[in-house]
């Protein structure tokens, strides 16, 4: 049972305010899903000044499909400007920012204080958050942004929650700070291995993410160890608070935001959905919240490398990196989204995202509660063409599930190890 007064967090405890959910999106269908699936707002990047460029990122038509698509449902769409720029970088700026505001836009997330005065005088619909790259740390740093004129700051992934609390308690202003998904092992981002080793610049979007690389410790030229299994990495565990809902609220933070735009639309659809329930359960009744094994569980089946709590309880330590070949904690593929649902029939549309056949046990899910396994039984074609298996990717399928499916609901499959 995990209640409001979880004695993980014992710091002083704010306003029972119900946060943001702010989810990534990389393209277009992974904003469609993020907000499908419970995002309150999404953060996407444009084809300029964000820090994921290789990402699917949008073009200002897509910017305004994707705002149209989130106001049906009440949701907000942000954009990533957060690079620091060089002076070849400036050019254009003025322009952009005109664009996104044009587009719909909420808010965009910066760092480099030239974006940030830019896009304050050009565009003045914007929002503009001071982004995680700024490092921000402490109070008096949140309450200089704000009196620069920003409503939210993005806090660095190094605060904990006794500090976070304690921002809350002396500058009224939105803090955002990330709740999921993976921790940098520089501060806040601001690494330049990438820069040396393959000469892509980590800020300005071309993170190599050197930090994953297997390395090895040379003496005088000669390797200390033997075999590729005794080389090691810099990489941390992934970030996951979902167990800790009640002390992410109560410390006051106003916007929960989950990491990666690299990831696939099922990650983004499964972490939102499990975040989104347990926000709306502990709201719905603090008193009685429970935190629930199906939701970690959930987690866990789109997790990409092991987890911990990052800095909000205490500093991580060695056991809190991936030093060793890491066990990947996901053993299930994202086999299929439905299209559509007959239910005089029990025939379901499913694209196909992964390869399945008929005999597999499958599972479905969805974010108005559609969740079930089932053997797959025979399957079509959208011609009614009988098929041996589901070879190809986005190949529309036929075939009947055990109970009734939504549009958008996931399909996934168990991973044989």
């Amino acid at each position: 049972m995990t209640t409001a007064a979880s004695p993980r967090y014992t710091g002083k405890r704010h306003r029972l305010a119900k946060p943001e959910l702010l989810a990534p999106a990389g393209n277009l269908e992974k904003l469609k899903f993020a907000v499908h699936y419970g995002a309150d707002a999404v953060y996407i990047g444009g084809q300029k000044y964000g820090l994921r460029s290789g990402a699917g990122n949008f073009t200002f038509e897509e910017m305004k499909e994707g705002v149209e698509f989130a106001a049906r449902y009440g949701a907000k769409v942000f954009v990533a400007t957060n690079i620091y720029a060089h002076n070849e970088d400036i050019a254009g700026l003025e322009d952009y920012l005109r664009h996104l505001q044009e587009a719909g836009i909420a808010a965009i997330i910066a760092a480099d204080p030239v974006i940030i005065e830019t896009a304050q005088r050009v565009a003045p619909k914007l929002e503009v958050h001071l982004s995680t790259q700024q490092s921000t740390l402490n109070w008096q740093a949140v309450k200089f942004w704000k009196d620069e004129g920003l409503p939210r700051v993005v806090l660095a992934r190094e605060v904990s929650l006794e500090e976070i609390a304690q921002i809350k308690a002396n500058v009224d202003i939105e803090i955002e700070a990330f709740i999921h998904g993976a921790m940098c092992s520089s501060f806040s981002g601001r690494c330049v291995l990438s820069n040396h080793f393959t000469d892509r610049d980590s800020n300005r979007g071309g993170c190599s993410q050197s930090c994953r690389w297997k390395y090895d410790i040379f003496e005088e030229d000669k390797p200390m160890f033997g075999t590729e299994e005794d080389k090691f990495t810099m990489g941390s565990k992934d970030l996951c608070m979902l167990a800790d809902i009640p002390d992410l609220i109560e410390a006051g933070i106003d916007s929960f935001k989950i990491e990666g735009r690299m990831k696939s639309v099922h990650y983004v659809a499964t972490v939102v959905n499990a975040y989104r329930q347990a926000i709306d359960s502990y709201m719905a009744d603090p008193e009685h919240y429970e935190l629930k094994q199906e939701w970690l569980d959930d987690i866990n089946k789109a997790a990409n490398r092991p987890l911990n709590s990052g800095f909000f309880y205490d500093t991580p330590g060695p056991e809190d990196h991936i030093y060793e070949p890491e066990e990947k904690p996901a053993p299930y593929d994202f086999a299929g989204v439905v299209l559509s649902y007959d239910a005089s029939t029990g025939l379901a549309v499913v694209q196909q995202r992964n390869h399945f056949k008929p005999g597999q046990e499958v599972e479905f899910f969805g974010p108005k509660g559609t969740f079930f396994k089932q053997i797959v039984g025979p399957i079509t074609d959208e011609k009614g063409i009988l098929l041996e298996a589901a070879r190809h990717p986005l190949q529309t399928i036929v075939f009947k599930t055990d109970y009734a499916v939504q549009p958008m609901d996931m399909m996934r499959k168990r991973v044989r190890l």
